[in-house]
C-alpha cells in the first residue's frame, strides 16, 4: 500500500513543481483575485497554495489512472 501511494504521490509532486513554476512564471500572484480581493495573499503564500493545488490535481489524476487500470501497476511494486 505504501509503495502504491508513493508511486502516485511522488510523480504528482514532481509535476506539480513544474506546473507551479510554469504557471507563476507567466502570472504574477498579485494579479490574481483571492476570494474577491486583489493581492490578499502574499507572493510566497500564493506560490505555496498554487503548489498544493497543482499537487492535489496531479495526485487525483494519477490515482484515477491507477484505479481505472484496475491496480495492475501495483503488481510490479509488491
Amino acid at each position: 500500500m505504501t509503495k502504491t501511494l508513493m508511486s502516485i504521490l511522488w510523480p504528482a509532486f514532481l509535476v506539480a513543481g513544474v506546473a507551479d513554476g510554469l504557471f507563476f512564471s507567466a502570472i504574477d500572484p498579485h494579479d490574481l483575485h483571492w476570494f474577491g480581493e486583489v493581492g490578499a495573499v502574499s507572493r510566497q503564500g500564493a506560490y505555496t497554495l498554487g503548489f498544493f493545488f497543482f499537487w492535489a490535481i496531479c495526485a487525483l489524476s494519477a490515482a484515477l489512472s491507477f484505479w481505472l487500470s484496475g491496480g495492475r501497476g501495483a503488481a510490479s511494486l509488491r
